[in-house]
C-alpha cells in the first residue's frame, strides 16, 4: 500500500521519476541527501527493506544508492549492523574567520585539546610571515585537537611574544586560542588568509592523528591579522575523513584566487 506523495519541501521521501534519464539509484541517493540535510535520520537510518518499500524500488537500487553515500562519507555501514549516518565529519565554511573550538562546540561536538608544547621560541621563517626580525621571540602553542574524544587535527600556532607572553599561563585543554588572546592580551584576530591543500603527514603527525601510513590529510596554513598587523601564523594538519570544507557562492560572488601549486610543508 502506497501513501500519497509528500508536498514539495515537506519531509519524507519524494517519488522517483521513472521517465528521467537519471538512474533510479542516483535519484534515490539525491533524495536521501536532501532528507539528511533536512534533519531526518538523526535517531536511526532506515533499513534497506524500508527504503525499497518507501521508494518502490528494488533492493539492488537501494544498495547502489547507499554505496554512493558511503563513498562520500555520509553513511557508515558495518557487517552485521544497520547503516547509520556518519556524524563524525565536521563541516567548516570557507571564506570566513572561524575558531575551530567554537565551530565544534556549535555543532554539538565535544572539543578538547592535548597541549604538546606551550613555550617561547624563535623561528626565522615564521618571523618572516609575521613581518618580524628573524630572531624575534615568539610564543608557540602546539595542540592535538580532539573531537568527541577522537583525533581531528594537529595544530601549531605562533604569535609574537611581545604581546602573547600572557598565553603561557593559559590552560588550553578546553578553551580557544582566540578567546584567550583577546581576554589575556587584548588582541582580537579580525581577518586573515588561509591556504588549504592535500598533504601526506609525516610519521609523527600520522601517529598523533591515528592515520595509516601514507593516508592523506589536509594541510592548512593561516596568517591571522589584527587590523593590518599580522599576529598569528598557524600550521594545521586535519584528518580528511573527519573534516569537510563547505563553500557557498552566488552569481555575484568574488572569484577565488588560485595559487600556483607548491610542495606541501614537511611538518
Amino acid at each position: 500500500m502506497t501513501t500519497e506523495p509528500p508536498r514539495q519541501g515537506a519531509s519524507g521521501p519524494r517519488p522517483l521519476d521513472r521517465r528521467s534519464p537519471l538512474p533510479l539509484w542516483a535519484q534515490l541517493s539525491a533524495d536521501l541527501r536532501r532528507r539528511m540535510e533536512a534533519g531526518e535520520f538523526t535517531a536511526q537510518f532506515p533499513a534497506e527493506h524500508r527504503l525499497t518499500a518507501e521508494y518502490e524500488v528494488s533492493r539492488h537500487t537501494v544498495r547502489e544508492a547507499l554505496r554512493t553515500l558511503r563513498a562520500d562519507g555520509l553513511v557508515i555501514a558495518e557487517r552485521g549492523r544497520a547503516s547509520r549516518l556518519d556524524t563524525r565529519r565536521i563541516q567548516q565554511p570557507l571564506g570566513s574567520l572561524y575558531s575551530l573550538f567554537r565551530e565544534l562546540e556549535g555543532q554539538g561536538v565535544e572539543q578538547r585539546s592535548e597541549v604538546l608544547r606551550l613555550e617561547r621560541t624563535a623561528d626565522a621563517t615564521v618571523a618572516g610571515h609575521l613581518e618580524l626580525v628573524a630572531d624575534a621571540p615568539l610564543v608557540v602553542l602546539e595542540r592535538l585537537r580532539l573531537a568527541d574524544g577522537e583525533p581531528l587535527a594537529h595544530d601549531t600556532a605562533y604569535l609574537p611574544a611581545e604581546f602573547a607572553e600572557p598565553l603561557l599561563a593559559a590552560d588550553f585543554g578546553h578553551t580557544s586560542l582566540y578567546g584567550e588572546l583577546s581576554g589575556r592580551c587584548g588582541v582580537k584576530v579580525t581577518g586573515g588568509r588561509e591556504r588549504i591543500q592535500p598533504f601526506l603527514p609525516d610519521i609523527r603527525q600520522a601517529w598523533l592523528l591515528g592515520l595509516a601510513d601514507r593516508e592523506p590529510a589536509f594541510a592548512i596554513e593561516r596568517l591571522g591579522h589584527s587590523g593590518p598587523r599580522p599576529v598569528e601564523w598557524r600550521e594545521t594538519v586535519v584528518r580528511g575523513d573527519r573534516f569537510a570544507f563547505v563553500a557557498e557562492w552566488s552569481d555575484d560572488s568574488r572569484a577565488v584566487a588560485l595559487a600556483p601549486r607548491a610542495a606541501c610543508p614537511s611538518s
